[in-house]
């Protein structure tokens, strides 16, 4: 019911669309041809002269309501016809209204409008000679008093105003659509850039949750295998135990890479590891930053080397991405960084300052940080960042989460 409803609206907003469309070009017909009849009973009333304008007209309405389409043809039908109904009502020594010209304007604004701008100057000129060509026909089959000139040229002046203001309107057409279209490639590439950063960021936790978590399954696995190996020593429910925790293990290491397979989205398998940085490995990062020019400050309060693998890995990265950025975006600007760690949370707080000397923004500016949020969120933080001062910050916020209380303790 729903969707019947949804097409019902649907079809007659698109039909009164398609109406009011045919409602405006069928104005434009009778705005373009009226005043031409209604101007002819005061111009010349003999039967000949509203033959010749009627003959017209019909050839005028249907040339206007085709212009957009044939703008080429409709114009030169349309003036070929003009110029052989005057020119036959010149010889009969009637006289046609000089509105007649008026549908010409319609035609010749939609060759400027319509058309490249060589074929619409190269269709001016065509018209022109063709006006004069008309003319010379004139003079050589009408009497004397019914020859043009100087009056034929008059009439027909405004009608390259006409063409200009439909060159004008392409240009303007076409200057929106290559706005638009830009606009339209610059939010693709950024979504492109944006997507790319955040599967390289998933394909970076993909490899920390291997070194993180694999060494500990694996270790599980082997201290289960070398109990079992002293399993004479044990009774046979202890050794029982000890196949379903090494079985556990196995199954939860095949499983950990095959979803890590799948997080790092075609990431090939072999790609090289290092182990994974901690935050014991921060002064190489600000060692790294110094020698490309940014002076780092660095406060830390707390133990953070006692936290969490998880945790310091992911502080590591933002502070790894905060300074990068500083150097790609504020080359030799200063940086402050703040760690504080307890046992419930690792805050940073990552401060860098106005560059020394103006700086060309780069293409794809914060898109690494989508990645960082990703990331922090994960673990149940919360990650901010935004120009402050002339500068940059980031602050993040990552819980520290603790294993649940043992069961079975005893009380003294």
């Amino acid at each position: 019911m729903l969707i019947k409803r949804v097409r019902s609206t649907i079809v007659p907003v698109s039909m009164i669309r398609l109406h009011g469309a045919r409602l405006v070009e069928f104005l434009i017909v009778v705005i373009a041809t009226a005043p031409a009849l209604i101007d002819q009973g005061s111009t010349d009333s003999s039967p000949k002269a509203w033959w010749a304008l009627s003959a017209y007209v019909v050839v005028a309405a249907g040339t206007v309501a085709v212009r957009k389409l044939w703008p080429l043809a409709s114009f030169g039908i349309m003036l070929v016809t003009l110029a052989a109904a005057e020119i036959w009502c010149a010889t009969q020594e009637v006289q046609m209204s000089n509105l007649a010209v008026l549908p010409l304007a319609f035609s010749v604004y939609a060759v400027g409008a319509h058309c490249k701008l060589p074929v619409a100057l190269t269709a001016l000129v065509g018209g022109a000679t063709v006006v004069c060509v008309g003319v010379a026909i004139n003079h050589a089959t009408a009497p004397i008093g019914w020859r043009g000139g100087s009056d034929v040229f008059a009439t027909i002046a405004p009608i390259p105003v006409a063409w200009a203001l439909g060159v004008v309107a392409q240009s303007h057409r076409l200057a929106l659509e290559m706005s638009e279209q830009r606009a339209a490639n610059s939010e693709r590439e950024r979504e492109r850039l944006a997507e790319q950063a955040v599967a390289a960021e998933r394909g970076r936790i993909a490899r920390d949750m291997h070194d993180v978590v694999a060494h500990s399954l694996t270790l599980l696995v082997v201290h289960a295998e070398t109990i079992r190996a002293r399993s004479a020593d044990l009774p046979p429910w202890a050794r029982e135990q000890i196949d379903a925790l090494a079985a556990a293990g196995r199954q939860a290491t095949v499983e950990m890479r095959e979803l890590l397979g799948v997080l790092r989205n075609g990431t090939p398998e072999a790609a090289p590891r290092t182990p994974a940085p901690t935050l014991a490995d921060v002064p190489a990062l600000v060692d790294a930053a110094d020698a490309a020019g940014n002076e780092v400050t660095v406060a830390i309060a707390g133990e953070p080397s006692r936290l969490p693998k998880p945790v310091q890995l992911t502080g590591y990265r933002v502070l790894q991405e905060s300074l990068a950025n500083a150097r790609r975006h504020a080359p030799g600007s200063r940086i402050n960084v703040e760690l504080k760690a307890d046992e419930t949370r690792l805050d940073i707080e990552v401060v860098s300052g106005p560059p020394p000397q103006r700086v060309t923004p780069m293409p794809g500016e914060g898109i690494g940080l989508l990645g960082l949020k990703e990331r922090v969120s994960a673990l149940g933080g919360s990650l901010s960042a935004g120009p402050v001062g002339g500068g940059f910050r980031v602050i993040a916020s990552i819980p520290v989460s603790r294993p649940p209380a043992e069961n079975g303790t005893h009380s003294g």
